[in-house]
C-alpha cells in the first residue's frame, strides 16, 4: 500500500488525480481547478444522521467534508464548501485521528465526502487510522468524477465506494458541471469501482463493503435517469444498489438556468423509482 500511495503523490504535482487532469503544479503550491493545494482542507467532520439509513445504524456516519471539488456544478447545495473552499488544512496525523476520534463517537463508518482531489494525504491517513486501531469501514462519497487509474491505486483500502451518478448526456455535463466527458468517465469509474467491492453487503442493517450509488433526480430529466438505470442494470450489477434521490432544490447559480430553477415534480421522482423497480435494482432510501 505504501508504494501504491507514493504513486498517488507522484500524481499530485503536475496534477493529474482526476480527469481534469490541470497539471498543477499542488506540491510547490499551487492549486488546482479544485482550489486546493497539497494539503486537504476540512470544512468538518462529525456524525451524520441525514446519510442513508444502512450508512447511519444507530451512530451516525461519520463524515468528513473536504473543501474543493474537480466539479463546478451550478447547482451545487454544498457550494460554501466545494466551491468558495470554506475550511481549515489539516495534517496527515490530525486526518487519522479524526478518523479513530469518529468511529469512538459510535459512528458506524468514516464517510470520506469529496475526497477525490486530495486522496493521496486521505489514503495515507487511512493508512495510519489502522495502524492505530481504525476497524469501520471507509466511505468514498464522490461526485463521480474519477480517474480509474487513481481509482486502481486506491484497491484494497476501500470498503464502500458511494459515487453520484450525475448526467447521463455529456452537453449537459458540461453546461451543469463544466464537464462534457462526464458520462463516460463516470461509467469506467463505477465499474472499477464495483470491480473492486462488488454489490453492496448489509449486515444487521448496516453497511459494511460494496458499491452504492446516488443519483439525484433533476428537473425536466435533466439528469437523462433512465440511461443511468439501464447501465447500472445492464453493465454493472442487476442487483446494484442505488439511492434516488428527490431532494434537488435550485441553490447558487442554478435561478439562472429555468431548465434547473425548480425542484423535480413528485410524479418526475416517482417514475424514476419505479423505473428503477421495474429494472430489478436493490433501492436505497
Amino acid at each position: 500500500m505504501e508504494s501504491r500511495i507514493d504513486a498517488l503523490y507522484s500524481m499530485m504535482s503536475p496534477c493529474v488525480l482526476c480527469p481534469r487532469m490541470c497539471k498543477a503544479l499542488r506540491s510547490a503550491g499551487g492549486l488546482g481547478f479544485c482550489g486546493i493545494g497539497a494539503e486537504p482542507v476540512v470544512s468538518s467532520a462529525g456524525p451524520h444522521l441525514g446519510e442513508e439509513r444502512v450508512l447511519v445504524g444507530t451512530g451516525g456516519s461519520g463524515t468528513i467534508f473536504f473543501s474543493g471539488c474537480n466539479l463546478a456544478c451550478v447547482f451545487c447545495q454544498n457550494y460554501q464548501i466545494s466551491h468558495l473552499r470554506q475550511g481549515r488544512p489539516v495534517s496527515v496525523e490530525r486526518l487519522a485521528r479524526t478518523m479513530l476520534a469518529l468511529e469512538e463517537a459510535g459512528c458506524q463508518n468514516v464517510n470520506l465526502v469529496s475526497p477525490t482531489h486530495i486522496i493521496p494525504p486521505v489514503a495515507r491517513a487511512i493508512t495510519m487510522a489502522r495502524s492505530m486501531g481504525l476497524t469501520v469501514p471507509i466511505v468514498y462519497n464522490t461526485g463521480g468524477y474519477d480517474r480509474v487509474e487513481t481509482l486502481r491505486l486506491l484497491e484494497g483500502l476501500i470498503e464502500i465506494y458511494m459515487p453520484d451518478m450525475k448526467y447521463a448526456d455529456g452537453l449537459v455535463a458540461g453546461q451543469l458541471s463544466q464537464a462534457p466527458d462526464y458520462p463516460q468517465v463516470n461509467r469506467a469509474a463505477v465499474l472499477e469501482m464495483h470491480r473492486q467491492v462488488g454489490d453492496l453487503q448489509v449486515v444487521d442493517d448496516i453497511a459494511v463493503k460494496g458499491l452504492l450509488v446516488r443519483h439525484l433526480v433533476l428537473p425536466n430529466d435533466m439528469a437523462g435517469s433512465r440511461a443511468i438505470l439501464d447501465f447500472l442494470a445492464e453493465q454493472v450489477s442487476p442487483r446494484t444498489a442505488v439511492n434516488v434521490m428527490a431532494q434537488y432544490r435550485p441553490c447558487y447559480k442554478a435561478f439562472d438556468d429555468p431548465r434547473i430553477s425548480r425542484p423535480p415534480t413528485r410524479d418526475e421522482v416517482t417514475a424514476v423509482k419505479a423505473y428503477a423497480r421495474n429494472k430489478g435494482l436493490t433501492l436505497i432510501d
